[in-house]
Formats: structure tokens, sequence, C-alpha cells
């Protein structure tokens, strides 16, 4: 339906429910004569009178209660939606949702994204820890968070914290106590192997 065909239901929906053009036209803000050709034409569009002139009142006839029964709730939904919608831009709201690994996750967005959460309540923050190169567009994701050297083609990227580089731990096991064997051995198991690494992105 056009933009227009809208206007003139509710110019007509204010009519009916005021029962003045007077104060339907002050309510709309538009003159008395632009109301009567609004309603005119959606009638004649119609084919159908849908409202009933007098000196003293207007009222709708069996077509336009029923035009106004029906279609009149649904008006009223769809402008409490848009005025619903409006206050978004005064208030930030709504769900962000990021893939990224597990590292960048907590080392820098959970950190970074939390006071803005506190200070935002109606912001929702969805992380999916994923080590595959996702398509954000696709997959509906709002961004992205990986590596520099793991970027698609095409996308557009900005760094956020600091150059990262693997690194490889050497410890040398010169140590005689099964003690302290044992603890450098509990070390050891918990440094990423280089195998291991080509797992992250």
């Amino acid at each position: 339906m056009q933009r227009g065909n809208l206007d003139d239901l509710s110019a007509f929906m204010t009519v009916a429910r005021e029962a003045s053009f007077t104060k339907a036209a002050a309510k709309l803000g538009v003159s008395q004569s632009a109301l009567s050709h609004t309603i005119r034409r959606l009638e004649a569009r119609l084919g159908l009178r849908l409202l009933t002139r007098t000196t003293r009142s207007v009222a709708p006839t069996q077509a336009g209660e029923r035009l106004l029964n029906t279609v009149g709730p649904r008006l009223d939904e769809v402008e409490a939606e848009i005025a619903a919608l409006t206050e978004l831009r005064d208030k930030p709201a709504g769900t962000i949702r990021i893939t990224t690994s597990e590292h960048p996750a907590n080392t820098i967005l959970l950190p970074k994204l939390a006071p803005l959460l506190r200070e935002y309540p109606g912001i929702k923050l969805e992380l999916v820890i994923d080590y595959a190169m996702t398509d954000i567009v696709a997959e509906r994701y709002d961004a992205g968070v990986r590596f520099g050297e793991h970027l698609a083609r095409g996308m557009i990227a900005l760094p956020i914290g600091h150059p990262a580089k693997p690194a490889l731990h050497h410890f040398e096991l010169k140590v005689a106590s099964k003690h302290e064997r044992q603890q450098q051995a509990r070390v050891l198991r918990q440094v990423p192997r280089p195998r291991d690494l080509c797992r992250y992105p």
C-alpha cells in the first residue's frame, strides 16, 4: 500500500473518532477543506461512502464503521511501533552479534564492552565463539573479530588491542627432583604446541 493511502486512512480514522471535521483538522494540523478533499478522495477510490455529514455532526456509515473497527486497531499498532522505533535514536537498544575467537572475547571485547552494557541496559551482547572464517553478512553478525592475517577478502578492518604474535616457550628440564619434574610437566601441558596454534585464526 502506498504512503498516500495510509495517510488517507489515518485521516478518516481521525474524523470518525472525533465526529467532527473541525476537531479532526485541528488535531491533524490541516485545513478543513484539505481534510474534506482527502476523505472524498478515499471514498472515490473505494467506491463507498464512509461518512454521513450533516451541518451538526459527522458519523460513519455502515461501511465506514466496518473500516474503522477492522483497520483502525492495525493503524494504531503501526503508529505505536513507529513511535517506539523513534526512541532508538535517543536511547541505544537492541542486540549486537559478534563472532570472535575465545582469546579476544575474554581479553578485549568483554572488558571493553562491559561499561557500555552497564550504561545502556537496553543493549544485549551476543558473542559467538567461532574459529572458522565466518561470513558475517550472511550469518547476520554486526561485526567479526579475527587476527589481522586472517581477514576475508573485501572486509573492512579496524585494529582493536595490541598486535599479537604467537609465542612458543622453551623450557629446560634440568631438574632432579620428582616434584619439580611434575610441576614443569603441568606447565608444559598448558603451553600451545605449533600444531595447536594453527587452530586459532
